[in-house]
């Protein structure tokens, strides 16, 4: 098979020629300006709120970079964690790495990266053009709160172009959408959104520029690099695959160096820098095992969809990687391991058979034996972990969402979302086939 992006030393200088993605994410950077961890086998945890300056003029010229936005972190200066710090430095260069981005500023959570990816580019009068379905938290900050800003947005099938060069205005400065989208799966052609964004920027002033900002957190940058594939933007919730281990919250925002200072700025002032105690087990433990993770949870999510869409109390199952996925083509071609092997996530959306959809008895019925009785599933919000996890996006994730929206958004009130965790098939298919039983 082709090769895709595998050699990470084309991005980061001081790299062996060749080396593959999965030993960068183990070994990382043997030098790095954040810190010089030469004779440390694991990277160091900094644990230390405030910095000594050598000098006043040391100290004046850190705080002006960040007052006026236009702060780099390739050669730091250590003031205040909130700030900067050297171990979520080092976990913020190697995610702009494996993206293939400018820069990483790393968030105390997902929503909180969500905010600034949007927060630096959206003023008031400004608008926002996204997806139809959205996570719930993301869905909210766009209706409940920016509409206060001035902010407006409008909602529409984005893989409808035609839809989306007429939805955007003068007013109009981000398309922003997910892909896979939670939780429905389908995807967002990147490059096709690219092009027609790019017919709208060469129409515009510099200052006025049309971005598009991808959610890449159901993927992660193993399984699909948005900024490859025509993104400007790119965010994460570290909280789930990333980190891995369900024992730490994160976010982050990757893109153009054009943004940094003002992305850095706006972590500053709005407070919700990722503490280096949660960055430590992200950089140390989640993004080394994400390769190994993510392939046995592929394996075991391939075989756990096949055994669902030949259940008879199940109507209908979503994953990228089965042949009867409607957006196949576009999924083998977006959804590549740097490798550039087919990577369709460990992600599973399904429906349980109901005599009426709209009251769900089947579905709660299942995933309350689940919540009770399962061994090798748990009923929790979140995904990415170690364990699999289950939930009824319509009740839980997505409930923000009004229930006109989820529906036209594909959330079924008989949905369920898979989280596919590193468990042997055969025992998630047990663990299933004894909760569908239940169903009438």
């Amino acid at each position: 098979m082709a090769k895709h992006g595998t050699d990470i030393s084309k991005r980061i200088r001081n790299i062996p020629a060749g080396t593959s993605v999965e030993s960068f994410l183990i070994h990382g950077r043997h030098f790095t300006e954040k810190w010089d961890f030469r004779h440390h086998i694991i990277p160091p945890q900094s644990s230390s709120v405030t910095y000594r300056l050598d000098k006043t003029e040391r100290g004046a010229r850190g705080f002006q970079e960040y007052a006026s936005g236009n702060a780099h972190k390739s050669k730091p200066i250590y003031i205040y964690d909130r700030l900067d710090e050297p171990t979520r430095g080092m976990l913020e260069d190697e995610l702009a790495a494996f993206e293939g981005g400018d820069f990483c500023v790393a968030f105390s959570t997902g929503m909180s990266a969500i905010a600034a990816a949007l927060g630096v580019m959206l003023n008031a009068g400004d608008e926002v053009v996204a997806h139809k379905t959205l996570y719930g938290c993301t869905y909210s900050l766009l209706t409940n709160w920016y509409p206060r800003l001035n902010i407006g947005h409008t909602f529409l099938d984005i893989r409808d172009l035609n839809a989306l060069r007429a939805a955007i205005t003068d007013k109009t400065r981000a398309v922003y959408f997910e892909s896979p989208v939670n939780p429905t799966l389908e995807l967002i052609d990147i490059a096709a959104v690219r092009k027609v964004v790019d017919e709208v920027n060469a129409k515009r002033e510099p200052t006025r520029q049309v971005y598009i900002i991808v959610d890449n957190t159901f993927a992660t940058p193993f399984c699909q690099r948005p900024l490859e594939l025509g993104a400007h933007v790119v965010v994460h919730s570290l909280t789930k695959n990333i980190g891995g281990f369900g024992t730490d919250m994160g976010g982050a925002v990757i893109g153009p160096r054009e943004l940094e200072g003002q992305v850095l700025l706006y972590r500053k002032d709005f407070g919700a820098a990722l503490a280096p105690k949660s960055a430590w087990p992200i950089l140390v433990y989640g993004l080394p095992t994400l390769p190994l993770r993510l392939r046995q949870q592929m394996h075991t999510a391939y075989e756990v969809a096949r055994y669902l869409q030949g259940h008879p109390k199940v109507s209908r199952v979503v994953y990228p990687g089965l042949d009867n996925y409607p957006q196949l083509a576009l999924a083998k071609q977006q959804m590549r391991t740097p490798d550039g092997e087919f990577a369709p996530g460990n992600m599973i959306y399904f429906e349980t058979a109901e005599v009426d959809a709209n009251q769900p008895e089947n579905n709660i019925k299942v995933v309350d034996w689940i919540a009770q009785h399962a061994y090798t599933l748990t009923l929790a919000v979140s995904l990415g972990q170690l364990r699999t996890l289950i939930e009824n996006p319509g009740a839980m994730t997505h409930a923000a969402v009004p229930e006109e929206q989820r529906l036209e958004g594909g959330i079924a009130p008989n949905g369920i979302r898979l989280s596919i965790g590193v468990e042997p098939a055969a025992d998630i298919i047990r663990d299933l086939d004894a909760a569908l039983a239940l169903a009438k």
